[in-house]
């Protein structure tokens, strides 16, 4: 039972202490109650708590739409705002449909893009998805950029080039003809912390302008820092046409931006997509705050600095450990894959669960994903204390090492 927390410290009700290495799913990367983010929240409350921003003109709206315009790749310039992920997906989606004119869409297998309707029916993930079907016509997919798990041979770079070519087969066999955009999470999250070669996503591109195809890229958990650049996609070079960002946008807060190329934002009429408490301005103020602090304390540098020197430890330390399959990310975005065997990499599941409650119990939070659930997700504030961050390295291997599954 969670009473308080600060920094990178969660504190329980009965006065436990532990060293958060999830953020709340990677929500809280300038930390759990950064003293700027508060302070500009407390103020824009005194002001205007709520004008829905798509009746009135809100000063913390319109300065918030004016820094993501100076700070996103390319020529993302206009921001549609609500409150979730799923919600900036589902704008994304309905806008590369009014701009293309056409309906339908490619995603990934292993992917996750919210639980709506409209997300699930994105998300390569039956785990996700079970329960809910039928799920919207119209969505194709494509094989994850996995390289550990990839059903093509070869090394990394390999991997990339043939999973790129495998988009186009499904724009050619699987689809009418009829795509919209393509959406991937330049490094997905939710299914197992996949970071993909980095000659993927620059072969994919060149694939979806040849047929006039969108590109969304889903930073919803990749943004904002957590891969040591402001926005993941950055590592790899491409322009998407739409970026969706919530999570670590607001420090806490709920809000999401899609933000678009200005011909592609313009497809949408006056009224024809709104959302009564997007653009809320208190969210937006604490927004503004978070991405100052962001930039001024280079966050994204930390983060890249930080993970390097973690994925070495964890690399080297998980050695001997034969339940370890692979340790990879990119930032503070780190997956540990368990298998029950290296050679037949059978997902092991139950240690997964095992390893986080006994880390849990020693003092460290940690989460769990994979489309096996089979991955310790290690995805803490990003100003995380670097002594915190090495005791909980060690904790995180000692667990692995000394728990055994069911």
């Amino acid at each position: 039972m969670v009473a308080r927390a600060e920094g990178a410290r969660v504190e329980a009700a009965d006065g436990q202490t532990y060293i958060d290495c999830f953020a709340g799913i990677s929500v809280v990367n300038a930390g759990h109650g950064h003293p700027k983010v508060r302070e500009a929240a407390k103020a824009q409350i005194d002001r205007l708590i709520h004008a829905s921003s798509y009746t009135y003109y809100l000063e913390p709206v319109a300065d918030l739409a004016e820094r993501l315009a100076a700070v996103t790749p390319g020529r993302l310039q206009k921001s549609f705002f609500a409150n979730s992920g799923a919600e900036g997906i589902e704008a994304a989606m309905r806008m590369a449909k009014a701009y293309t004119g056409r309906h339908e869409f490619i995603a990934l297998e292993r992917s996750f893009h919210g639980r709506s309707v409209g997300t699930l029916s994105l998300t390569g993930n039956m785990g996700r998805k079970g329960r809910g079907g039928p799920y919207l016509s119209g969505v194709a997919f494509a094989p994850a950029p996995y390289p550990y798990r990839s059903r093509f041979p070869g090394d990394a770079d390999a991997v990339g080039e043939q999973a790129a070519a495998a988009v186009e087969d499904v724009i050619r066999y699987h689809t009418s003809g009829d795509v919209a955009a393509f959406i991937a999470e330049p490094v997905m999250g939710e299914g197992g912390i996949i970071v993909p070669p980095r000659s993927y996503l620059p072969r994919v591109k060149e694939i979806l302008d040849r047929y006039g195809i969108l590109f969304i890229a889903d930073e919803v958990q990749c943004g904002f820092g957590r891969t040591g650049k402001l926005f993941a996609v950055e590592h790899f070079g491409v322009e998407p046409d739409i970026l969706v960002s919530a999570k670590g946008i607001a420090d806490g807060f709920p809000l999401s931006a899609t933000i678009a190329r200005p011909e592609v934002a313009d497809s949408f009429r006056p009224g024809e997509h709104l959302s009564t408490f997007g653009g809320n301005p208190v969210s937006c103020a604490a927004a503004l705050a978070n991405l100052g602090v962001m930039l001024e304390a280079d966050l994204p540098g930390r983060a890249a600095r930080l993970g390097a020197a973690a994925l070495e430890r964890l690399r080297r330390d998980s050695r001997g450990l034969a339940r370890v399959g692979e340790v990879r990310g990119l930032g503070l975005m780190i997956g540990i894959e368990l298998v029950r065997d290296r050679g037949t990499k059978e997902p092991d599941a139950d240690l997964a669960k095992a390893v986080r409650t006994a880390c849990r119990e020693r003092g460290v939070l940690v989460g769990v994903g994979g489309t096996g659930g089979n991955v310790l997700r290690l995805q803490p504030p990003l100003v995380i204390e670097e002594q915190d961050l090495e005791t909980a390295l060690a904790v995180v291997l000692d667990a692995i090492a000394q728990t055994r599954s069911a």
